[in-house]
């Protein structure tokens, strides 16, 4: 039971809080006014952040396919990873 509890937050932490926080790194930038970064700087520290979340995306991807043609139970975590991380390039592309 207590293992059980520490995976799940374990879990919880490494696929849902970690990948949230390029997200909210992004929509802080794309929040952010343009005086303070300027424009150029605005987009090209959204475009890397973008970049950044769509390769660790497609890793995680690539995690989650694996484990389930192992069978792994735990799989589905690493494609809720995956749609997290999708979220600031969907982002990108709807502001753009």
């Amino acid at each position: 039971m207590h293992y059980s509890s520490n995976l799940k937050k374990r879990n919880i932490r490494n696929h849902i809080i970690y990948p949230l926080i390029l997200t909210v790194l992004f929509f802080v930038n794309a929040a952010t006014p343009v005086y303070i970064l300027g424009c150029l700087t605005r987009g090209l520290v959204a475009l890397s952040i973008a970049l950044i979340s769509a390769l660790v995306s497609l890793s995680a991807a690539i995690m989650g396919l694996k484990g389930r043609l192992r069978g792994d139970e735990n799989s589905g975590w690493w494609v809720v990873s995956s749609l997290i991380l999708l979220i600031p390039v969907a982002a990108l592309i709807i502001m753009a």
